[in-house]
C-alpha cells in the first residue's frame, strides 16, 4: 500500500508531518486549499493545517502564540506538539496570515474565506459562525427579559417547595430561571442537581402564568434515560399535582429534540424559522454539548423560551470541538454588568466527604493540598503504587463471582446491584495502562478463582458488557452498561433504569457491545459507582489531565483506590487540558 504521505513535497509542512505534529488528512486539506486560493507559502498552510488538526483536540481554534503546545489526545492516541523551532516566529506568522487570499481578517465581514484570524486566534471560518452564534445568543438572551413573574406567586412557590428543602446554593438555582432568560447550573455529582433540578421546574409551574411547556434533553440517549429517571425519583417528594405533572415530562436528546432531518449532519427541523414551541428548555450533562450543536440549540429556541443547562464545568469536555459550558462559566463579568446567571452548587450530598475534598482539591489544581490529604490518611481514599499494594485483585474477583453468581441464577437485581459495586477505570484504551490489557487482567483473575465461564464464548451469564453504539429500538443507548442473566426463556442481556427497574434485550440483538471488566474514564462520565480504583499511567501520558483525575474521583461513592505514583498524581492535577476557544472572552 501507498503511504499518502510519500507525495508530500519537501518543506514545511513534510517536516511537521514527519515530527509526527500533522496527519496526512491535515495536510491534504491545507494544501487543496492553497492550491484553491492560490496561497503557495507553506507557513499559511501550515496555519490552515495546526487550524484543522485544533479541531481534532477539542479546539475551537489555533491560538497562534500557543501552538507549540497544542496535541491531540484520544483514549486510543496521542500525537506530539509541533516542534517549536518548526514554526514561524508569531509576529511574522500573523502578518502573513492576515495577507494571504486564505484569510478573513477581524471579527467583521463576509466570511467567504476558509480561515479568519481574530487578533491571535485563526479559526476555520465555519466555526468562527458558530462561535459567534453561539456568543450572540448568549449575550441577546442574557439581556432580554423574560415572562414576567408575579412577585407573590414567586414568594408562595419559595416558601412551599424550597424552605427548609434545599440548601442556600440550591435555593438560589431553583429562583434564578424565573428572573433569567439563560440560567446555568454547575455542580459536580452529589451536589444535588436532579434534586435543585426538580425543585426548579416546580417553582416554574406555580409561578409563570399559564400552562408551561417544558422540554428536558442531554447529548446523549444514556444521559437522557438517567435525566429522566432521576427527575421520576424526585417527584414523590413534591405535592401531588406538581408531581404528576412533572411526571409526564419526556427527556430526550438534543438531536430528537431539534428533529434530526437524515442525511444532514447539523440539519434540523426546528431552526430560526421554525423555533422549538417550549416556554422552558432544560439540558442536562452541558458540558458535553459542543459548539455546533449548541448553535443549532440556541437558534431553535423562541426569543421568549427560558433556557436552564446543568453540568459540571470541571469534568472531562466533548470529544468534539468547544467546552461550551466551561467557558460559559470561565467568562469574566462583562462591563455592562449583565452576565449570565451561574449558580454552583458546592454542599455534597451523596459522596463521602473525603471524597468531596479531595475532588475539589483537584479540581482546584492544588497539587500539595492532594498529596497532604493523602498522606494525612484521608478516610476512603487510597494511593498505591501498584496493584500489589493493593486489594483490587479480591476486589474485582468477589464483585465479579457475586456478579456471575446472580446472573446464572436468574436474580438480575442482585446481577446489576455487583455490577455496580466497583469499577476499575483507565485513562487508555490500549497499552499497559489500558482498558484491554485490565479487561483480561480481571478475566484471568476470575478463572483462577473457579468463576468457570469460557472467555471465548460471546455470551456468558454474568459477562459485563458496555453499549457501544446508540439502538433507540431495541432501548439502548451508548454508554449502557449491562449484564448477561439467565432466564427462562435463554440469556438476557440486563440494564439498570433507576429503583428496582431494568430493561432486558436478547443478546443476540445487540451487535455493538465490548466486555467491561474495565473501562475508560471518558466512558464512565455521567454515572456513579459505590467503589472505583483507578489506574493511573506514568506522567508522561499526555491523557494524564486535571479533567481526567477529577472525572474519575467523582464517579465514586464511598471510596477510590488510585493506582500509581505520586509523580503521576501530582502530574495530573497540575496539567489542565488546554482547548483554544474565543467564546468566554466574547461573553
Amino acid at each position: 500500500m501507498i503511504d499518502p504521505a510519500s507525495s508530500l513535497r519537501p518543506g514545511l509542512l513534510a517536516d511537521v508531518h514527519l515530527a509526527g505534529a500533522l496527519s496526512w488528512a491535515d495536510v491534504h486539506v491545507a494544501q487543496k486549499l492553497g492550491h484553491l486560493f492560490g496561497e503557495s507559502d507553506q507557513r499559511v498552510q501550515l496555519g490552515l493545517a495546526l487550524a484543522v488538526r485544533a479541531l481534532r483536540a477539542g479546539s475551537t481554534c489555533l491560538e497562534l502564540s500557543h501552538a507549540h503546545e497544542l496535541s491531540v489526545v484520544t483514549e486510543d492516541e496521542a500525537d506530539v506538539p509541533v516542534p517549536v523551532e518548526l514554526l514561524p516566529p508569531v509576529q511574522l506568522w500573523r502578518e502573513l496570515l492576515a495577507a494571504s487570499p486564505l484569510v478573513t481578517l477581524g471579527a467583521d465581514g463576509p466570511g467567504q474565506r476558509p480561515l479568519r484570524l481574530v487578533g491571535d486566534l485563526l479559526y476555520l471560518e465555519r466555526y468562527w459562525q458558530e462561535e459567534s452564534l453561539v456568543a450572540d445568543q448568549l449575550r441577546a438572551r442574557r439581556s432580554r427579559v423574560p415572562t414576567p413573574v408575579s412577585s407573590e406567586l414567586l414568594a408562595a412557590a419559595d416558601q412551599e417547595l424550597l424552605s427548609e428543602r434545599v440548601d442556600p446554593d440550591q435555593r438560589l438555582a431553583a429562583l434564578a430561571p424565573a428572573q433569567a432568560s439563560v440560567t446555568v447550573i454547575a455542580g459536580g455529582p452529589g451536589t444535588g442537581k436532579t434534586h435543585t433540578l426538580a425543585r426548579l421546574l416546580a417553582v416554574l409551574l406555580r409561578a409563570l402564568p399559564g400552562p408551561v411547556s417544558i422540554a428536558l434533553a442531554a447529548p446523549t440517549g444514556k444521559a437522557a434515560m438517567r435525566m429522566q429517571e432521576a427527575l421520576a425519583g424526585e417527584t414523590a417528594e413534591l405535592p401531588a399535582d406538581l408531581g404528576v405533572e412533572l411526571g409526564r415530562l419526556q427527556a430526550t436528546t438534543i438531536h430528537r429534540l431539534l428533529g434530526w432531518v437524515p442525511g444532514g449532519r447539523h440539519r434540523f427541523a426546528h431552526h430560526s424559522g421554525n423555533p422549538l414551541p417550549h416556554d422552558v428548555v432544560v439540558i442536562d450533562e452541558t458540558s458535553m454539548v459542543n459548539v455546533t450543536l449548541m448553535a443549532r440549540l440556541l437558534e431553535a429556541l423562541r426569543p421568549q423560551a427560558r433556557l436552564i443547562l446543568v453540568g459540571d464545568p470541571d469534568q472531562l469536555a466533548p470529544v468534539e470541538a468547544g467546552a461550551v459550558l466551561a467557558d460559559i462559566v470561565a467568562a469574566p463579568a462583562p462591563s455592562d454588568g449583565l452576565a449570565l446567571p451561574v449558580v454552583r452548587l458546592r454542599s455534597n450530598h451523596r459522596s463521602r466527604a473525603a471524597i468531596a475534598e479531595l475532588a475539589e482539591a483537584v479540581r482546584s489544581g492544588d497539587a500539595d493540598r492532594v498529596i497532604r490529604l493523602i498522606d494525612d490518611g484521608l478516610d476512603g481514599v487510597t494511593l498505591a503504587g501498584s496493584v500489589a499494594q493493593t486489594d483490587l485483585r479480591p476486589q474485582v474477583t468477589d464483585t465479579g463471582l457475586a456478579m456471575i453468581d446472580a446472573a446464572r441464577a436468574g436474580h438480575i437485581g442482585d446481577a446489576l446491584a455487583a455490577l455496580d459495586r466497583h469499577r476499575l477505570l483507565c485513562a487508555h484504551r490500549n497499552g499497559p495502562f489500558g482498558v484491554a490489557v485490565w479487561s483480561r487482567q480481571v478475566e484471568d483473575w476470575l478463572l483462577a478463582a473457579g468463576a468457570g465461564f469460557d472467555p471465548f464464548d460471546a455470551w456468558y451469564p454474568g459477562r459485563p458488557v458496555l453499549v457501544t453504539q446508540n439502538n433507540p429500538e431495541l432501548g439502548v443507548f451508548n454508554g449502557d452498561t449491562g449484564v448477561v442473566v439467565s432466564a427462562p426463556d435463554g440469556l438476557r442481556v440486563c440494564f439498570g433504569r433507576g429503583g428496582q427497574l431494568h430493561h432486558d434485550v436478547s443478546p443476540f440483538l445487540l451487535d455493538s457491545v465490548q466486555t467491561i471488566h474495565a473501562m475508560t474514564v471518558h466512558k464512565a462520565q455521567g454515572s456513579q459507582f459505590e467503589q472505583v480504583s483507578v489506574v493511573l499511567p506514568t506522567s508522561d501520558s499526555p491523557l494524564l489531565t486535571r479533567q481526567l483525575l477529577y472525572t474519575a474521583i467523582t464517579r465514586a461513592k464511598s471510596r477510590v483506590t488510585l493506582i500509581g505514583s505520586a509523580d503521576a498524581l501530582r502530574h495530573a492535577v497540575t496539567n489542565s487540558a488546554q482547548r483554544a476557544s474565543g467564546l468566554a472572552g466574547r461573553l
